[in-house]
């Protein structure tokens, strides 16, 4: 289950492990840098020592960043694979264009 907690802490929290909502909080206790408050996402029933998130906002967009660069490079890789079957059955078609017109020019012979 451990396994499974920390594979659903990647990127923003849609959703707490206790099946609520979460939502971005500051507290304003807790400064950062020079900022008053530090920026979180928080269960709605959050409670301390509970299977509840309570994630730094920076990690969670950090994260997501990271998780939207791999996806993009993905799609890059997979547009560049289909415009290489593109290219290639271009070519094809033009070998069955030259083909049917040899088949035509050796009808006409005949």
């Amino acid at each position: 289950m451990v396994d499974f907690v920390a594979n659903a802490q990647q990127g923003i929290p849609k959703l707490c492990l206790c099946g609520s909502i979460t939502k971005e909080t500051v507290d304003e206790e807790d400064t950062y840098d020079y900022l008053p408050g530090k920026r979180y996402f928080i269960c709605k029933d959050f409670e301390n020592g509970g299977l509840h998130f309570r994630k730094p906002w920076v990690t969670a967009i950090h994260e997501e960043v990271e998780r939207l660069k791999e996806r993009y490079h993905e799609q890059a890789k997979l547009l560049r694979e289909c415009q290489t079957l593109k290219d290639q059955v271009r070519m094809l078609q033009d070998k069955v264009r030259m083909l049917l017109m040899r088949v035509s020019e050796l009808e006409r012979v005949l």
